[in-house]
């Protein structure tokens, strides 16, 4: 384990820079609230938010794109709390002082983002039952991955990492449903 820390911590002094550049992005006025509001929502509540305005909106017919939203919002999850505790890279405002956490962590550690996996599975998920909404998950997929990176959380590969595990995730759930 201590072979694969050093590579994380190897990768995070090439990454810190950029890093803390988006950090300072978020501490400017009027910043960190609109990215905090966005991380809550990525939280879950506003994908649980649109499951539920699906239902309300289309009944049963929306069933099966709800259902493939939570199969992959459960394979989403357990792979990330695996990888978590399998990489152990910690948050990059945990090593290095000139990026600041601006919002409360869920655990200790960053591989990859959990958050922009689960917006990411769950963007492409809804677009493919209802491509007329892309409009809307797309942009809030894309300001999830980015409020990782200005709250001070996450490193750019973590994010990129959570990009391409959505995508995995939501084209698997979506061959398999």
């Amino acid at each position: 384990m201590q072979r694969l820390n050093w590579h994380w911590q190897e990768l995070g002094e090439w990454e810190a820079p950029l890093a803390a550049r988006f950090n300072r992005a978020g501490q400017r006025r009027g910043m960190l609230g609109l990215f905090r509001l966005i991380s809550r929502l990525g939280d879950g509540v506003f994908w649980y938010g649109l499951m539920l305005g699906l239902l309300a909106l289309y009944g049963l017919a929306a069933l099966p794109a709800v259902i493939n939203m939570v199969l992959a919002g459960l394979a989403a999850t357990l792979i990330y709390k695996w990888l978590k505790k399998t990489t152990l890279r910690p948050r990059p405002c945990h090593q290095f002082g000139q990026i600041v956490c601006l919002t409360a962590p869920l655990d200790r550690f960053s591989f990859p983002s959990g958050h922009t996996l689960h917006a990411v599975a769950f963007s492409l998920v809804v677009i493919q039952y209802y491509p007329a909404l892309a409009w809307l998950v797309l942009p809030f997929a894309a300001l999830v991955a980015v409020s990782r990176l200005v709250l001070g959380l996450h490193y750019p590969t973590d994010v990129l990492a959570g990009i391409a595990l959505g995508g995995a995730v939501a084209l698997v759930s979506m061959w398999v449903i």
